[in-house]
């Protein structure tokens, strides 16, 4: 019993073979590369509640490996590395009220095999997250009593896991409308989880919807393989059709280009030779639909030949019989 002694370490003046050590209410030191208590390896019972701990180094009790009750109570410890317990596989006990405690490591209570009592009563503990619920479901007690639990939708998992528990006294502290109810008797309303119950179930309906009419239109499990024959017939079938459709059109745009560069050749000078009746009958027949003059009479050679001559196409369709009456009217007019 070395309690309340003002020890910053622990006294090596004891016996090694000692399984019980009371350092509580003293002013420990914890070491940073090294064991708490590295001469006492028979420890079974350690007590060091009240000890000024702000910081647990890892695995600071690796060798006690004998260990079954750890008493961490009132260190003002706010964090815990997830090695902190390492090497204590035959841990029975550990106490940790009135810490200030806000977050715990997954990890943390791997090394715990056979953790029976966990207490954490009296911590900065807001909320749990799942995995760390599952690690502690293997442990039969738990406390969690006297920490200020936000109870919103987050704190859904805890309630759930309290209640296989059967597990009461654990309050809220916030929101203020819930402050000082119990967590295990409020609904999903109260936790405002029910507006996100709703949209899963909405969901899950949908799903079920889904995989029944998945059910009834997939085929049987021994003919699941014919339908594929189906699909390559479907897809040739597509392709087939859109090359057609591309080599039609390619058609149409060749006979276009055809038709608009298709030019007749024009009559040549020694073939106007005949009479201009037949020639001119000749020339519309030719140049029907094209666009071409029918009422002109045709152009004689030596309008060819200028034509060859300056590139030029002279306008000499009005002959020079044709003035005459012009003429005539006009004197007739002169003499009215």
């Amino acid at each position: 019993d070395c309690h309340g002694k003002s020890l910053q370490n622990a006294p090596s003046s004891l016996p090694s073979n000692i399984t019980s050590l009371d350092l509580s209410f003293n002013s420990l030191v914890m070491p940073h590369h090294r064991t708490l208590l590295m001469h006492f390896p028979s420890l079974h019972t350690l007590n060091l509640s009240s000890n000024a701990l702000l910081v647990l180094s890892p695995a600071a009790f690796s060798n006690l490996r004998a260990l079954r009750l750890l008493d961490l109570s009132s260190c003002s410890i706010a964090y815990l590395h997830m090695d902190a317990f390492k090497g204590l596989g035959n841990l029975h006990t550990l106490l940790l009220r009135s810490n200030s405690l806000q977050e715990l490591e997954v990890s943390l209570f791997l090394p715990l095999k056979a953790l029976f009592h966990l207490d954490l009563q009296q911590n900065a503990l807001v909320s749990v997250d799942m995995w760390s619920l599952q690690l502690m479901d293997t442990v039969p007690q738990v406390r969690l009593e006297g920490n200020p639990w936000l109870c919103d939708c987050s704190a859904h998992p805890l309630q759930q896991w309290l209640r296989r528990r059967q597990a009461v006294q654990v309050t809220c502290a916030s929101p203020p409308w819930l402050r000082g109810r119990e967590l295990t008797a409020l609904d999903s309303q109260d936790l405002g989880c029910w507006v996100k119950q709703r949209f899963s179930r909405e969901v899950s309906t949908v799903q079920q919807i889904t995989v029944t009419y998945s059910n009834t239109t997939a085929p049987p499990t021994g003919k699941g393989g014919r339908s594929w024959p189906y699909l390559v017939g479907f897809l040739v079938a597509a392709i087939g059709i859109s090359i057609l459709i591309a080599l039609v059109a390619k058609c149409k745009v060749f006979h276009k280009n055809f038709t608009s560069y298709h030019h007749r050749p024009l009559p040549e000078t020694s073939s106007i030779g005949g009479s201009p009746m037949e020639d001119s009958s000749s020339w519309d027949r030719s140049s029907s639909g094209q666009g071409a003059c029918e009422n002109h009479p045709m152009p004689g050679p030596a309008d060819l030949q200028g034509e060859d001559d300056d590139g030029f196409i002279e306008d000499n369709y009005i002959q020079p019989s044709e003035q005459v009456p012009e003429e005539e009217e006009r004197q007739l007019h002169l003499s009215i």
